[in-house]
């Protein structure tokens, strides 16, 4: 009779093996065998990293493998089990691969496609059971991954409340280590500052105090920024390459709510030019903090005031690339008169200047927090994320692309609106829009959320920041664009091996229900973020991958990982300010000035804060690194190979460009760029 060999892959994370029973049916062309139990005596199966061997014997030959079917029964409780893959050796002596990749759960089970030759676009499915296989997955995923609305006016997000209702094969393999509210008290004992933890509205008495729960470590980022942030040149300095590099555009108009005139700052122009002439240049630039306007600050805590603002700055780059001047206005609340008409020399040894760039920072590290990093990537990348899992199955070759760029980025998300983002939440404690101010940040930043706006370049351009000769030294542009580049050719390469022509873009009924659905229902069609609906051509489609890879590793590595460095030092980036600003000038001293600062819980939770989301996740997988063999075609490896080089060699341009600096830039080096949104 003829027999066929199983062999049996359990994952290696943990909790990955089972106890409980195992069946396995093998499908094929000219029939199916008889549901078998694979277990062997005195053995015990399916632990975890194991591959295990099964012989299943059949009364006459299956003919060309199709399927898999296995099914896990409960032995005591249930125990739920991670199968990698399974390998079927034929009579014949063929070896037939059915990548599996996820979790079993209760008394589950799973039918798996063969690996052989390529992955396949739905028109490569020929016989009336793949076409049926394919369908059922879709409209089973469909019913497990629901779309819901958190919050009005947000992208929509998974229907779960909780990480525990999520699909197992998302979840986080250890609940523990996600857990916001245990690992920020871990920061915080780990940084020694527990014993201020729960100090609020007790304020600090000067500067030198903030030492005290500042951790510092010899010659890193973090330091240098406590050592010299009173300082203009760091002031400007980080709206090119510190935590938040998105703000500053280039100025072909001062706004009518910026009354500055050449007179009040003539004296503060180094080129023979007036400051019309400036801007006409090209040489001046804007931030401008507008969408802080008319957010409510966080009133949660009754014993403590805070306040919020929406300052603009202007700014003008010397000769020095690090040297820089600004000019700034803070409206509502601040008059020209308050910062512009002060002797240069009396401006920039003032309080009164100290403090308008402590406004600044802090409203710049909400708009980052927010904004720049919760919507423009974790909150983006889930939308990608579940409209791929309900309308791409596992064998298109898209799927298969995206799938470690998703990896436990709805389990993040989850987690954060169970325990940060929440009412009464982790956010609620030190942040000033707090309490409900950051959802209505992000219902009006949703306003000018655009496809294009996550195109690397296209984002770039728009600000008028893209020529390297007119604004040198801004490495976030340039190793974004490095690596932007290797990361679209890489997809270009993938796209090619299975799309033939514009043709089989347009009648991939599955990748465009799936741009579709992004669309439709996940940015719920708002006429503004023109979002595509379809897409037409082997370009369009590139680079539709494009930005969901690019935004999901590159971006938010480039956003994310440097919080610690950059606002670890609280006067740098307060996350609340307890005074409101001045309305004259000459009544800021120090002690006014520590009294706008946070208190000292505040101060301990920002900076526990700051530090857990600075840290990779335990065994990381970063940019280019597929462990999980989803992909079998020797073409596609190739390109996964020539990725990898492409991306070794900007990892080496810039840790070239970075040896001595006391300022290095290395949040874009593919080496430090987890795959996916999970911390």
């Amino acid at each position: 009779m003829p027999s066929y060999t199983v062999m049996v892959a359990t994952g290696s994370q943990w909790f990955a093996g089972t106890d409980d029973y195992i069946y396995i049916t093998l499908v094929g062309t000219e029939g199916c065998s008889e549901r078998t139990l694979l277990d062997k005596p005195f053995y015990n199966d399916f632990e975890r990293g194991a591959v295990d061997s099964y012989d299943v014997t059949v009364g006459e030959n299956l003919g060309e493998m199709e399927l898999v079917k296995v099914e896990k029964n409960k032995y005591w409780v249930h125990d739920d089990w991670y199968c990698k893959y399974i390998t079927v050796k034929t009579p014949s002596g063929d070896y037939v691969e059915f990548p599996c990749f996820r979790w079993l759960v209760d008394d589950k089970e799973v039918v798996l496609r063969d690996g052989r030759g390529t992955s396949r676009l739905p028109k490569d499915d020929k016989t009336r059971l793949e076409k049926q296989h394919r369908r059922k997955e879709l409209e089973s995923r469909r019913k497990t991954y629901r779309w819901t609305e958190w919050q009005p006016g947000f992208p929509m997000s998974i229907d779960a409340n909780t990480h525990k209702e999520l699909p197992r094969d998302i979840q986080f393999d250890s609940e523990k280590g996600v857990d916001f509210i245990l690992n920020y008290s871990k920061a915080i004992e780990n940084l020694c500052v527990n014993q201020f933890m729960h100090m609020f509205q007790s304020s600090w008495n000067d500067f030198a105090d903030f030492e005290r729960i500042f951790v510092r470590i010899k010659n890193t980022i973090s330091e240098y920024v406590m050592q010299h942030w009173k300082e203009d040149f760091m002031f400007g300095y980080q709206y090119l390459n510190g935590c938040n590099p998105v703000m500053i555009q280039k100025c072909t108009k001062l706004p009518e709510k910026f009354p500055v005139t050449h007179n009040m700052v003539a004296d503060c122009l180094e080129r023979e030019m007036t400051l019309e002439e400036e801007i006409k240049a090209g040489n001046i630039y804007l931030a401008d903090y507008e969408l802080m306007e008319d957010i409510s600050p966080n009133s949660t805590d009754p014993c403590t005031l805070q306040y919020l603002a929406a300052p603009i700055c202007i700014k003008t780059y010397l000769s020095s690339p690090l040297a820089m001047f600004f000019l700034s206005l803070f409206l509502p609340f601040i008059l020209p008169l308050l910062l512009l008409i002060l002797p240069l020399f009396l401006l920039l040894l003032s309080y009164d200047w100290m403090l308008a760039k402590i406004w600044v920072r802090s409203s710049d590290f909400h708009i980052h927090q927010t904004v720049t990093h919760l919507l423009r990537t974790h909150l983006v990348s889930e939308v990608f994320g579940v409209a791929m899992f309900r309308q791409l199955p596992a064998v298109h070759p898209a799927y298969k692309l995206l799938l470690p760029h998703i990896r436990f980025t709805i389990a993040i998300n989850t987690k954060a609106r169970e325990q940060l983002i929440c009412e009464f939440g982790i956010f609620d404690k030190a942040n000033g829009t707090g309490g409900g101010g950051h959802v209505e940040m992000i219902q009006k930043a949703m306003r000018s959320l655009t496809f294009r706006s996550l195109c690397f370049p296209d984002a770039i351009k728009a600000r008028g920041m893209d020529s390297p000769e007119d604004l040198p030294y801004y490495y976030y542009r340039d190793d974004g664009n490095r690596v932007w580049d290797a990361t679209k050719s890489f997809v270009w390469d993938v796209v090619c091996i299975y799309y033939d022509s514009d043709n089989t873009v347009q009648k991939d009924e599955e990748i465009q229900a799936f741009v579709k659905d992004v669309c439709s229902f996940g940015m719920q069609d708002l006429d503004c973020c023109e979002f595509p609906k379809s897409l037409k051509t082997r370009e369009d489609l590139t680079e539709y991958l494009t930005v969901i890879i690019f935004t999901a590793s590159a971006h938010h590595a480039a956003v994310n990982f440097g919080q610690y460095d950059w606002c670890s030092w609280i006067p740098n980036a307060p996350p609340t300010m307890r005074k409101p600003p001045p309305t004259q000038k000459g009544v800021v001293d120090v002690k006014f000035i520590i009294e706008s600062l946070p208190d000292r819980g505040r101060s301990c939770w920002h900076l526990g804060a700051v530090w857990a989301l600075s840290q990779f996740q335990e065994n990381e997988l970063f940019l280019g690194m597929y462990p999980d063999e989803h992909f079998i075609e020797k073409p596609v490896k190739e390109a996964m190979e020539s990725f990898r080089q492409r991306l070794a060699e900007v990892s080496s341009a810039i840790k070239i460009r970075n040896e001595g600096k006391k300022l290095p830039y290395y949040y874009f080096s593919p080496d430090r760029i987890p795959n996916s949104v999970a911390v």
